[in-house]
């Protein structure tokens, strides 16, 4: 046989034996689990969570916050029966823009980490 057989037959023999060694399995699992052991020593951030929530969940959540804000002031300042009518209407237009302004963000998002 050619040194180039031999060499690859030494090969061969090196990669059954490291497919047949029973600690491959073992450290792996090691290894998983201490990255979840670290992943668990950090402390929570409630700014992070914040950051994770897509936006499509955020913006509306904003909007509503701001239509509620609306309902409670617009009859201050007009004094009408559909004041409070108006102001519910206004909130639901500012929640489907919101929805439209968030889906347009995270899809701006998914671009910009599929160009990566």
């Amino acid at each position: 046989m050619s040194n180039q057989e031999q060499e690859r037959l030494k090969r061969l023999r090196e990669k059954q034996l490291q497919a047949r060694d029973p600690l491959v399995k073992q450290r792996q699992f090691q290894h998983s689990s201490s990255v979840k052991e670290r992943r668990m020593r950090k402390p929570f951030s409630l700014s992070k969570a914040w950051k994770d929530i897509p936006h499509i969940i955020k913006i509306p959540f904003y909007a509503l916050m701001l239509g509620v804000i609306v309902v409670f002031v617009l009859p201050v300042f007009w004094d009408s029966p559909y004041a409070i009518l108006v102001g519910a209407a206004i909130t639901l237009i500012f929640i489907l823009f919101g929805v439209i302004l968030g889906n347009s963000l995270d899809m701006r998002d998914d671009i910009k980490n599929h160009l990566k």
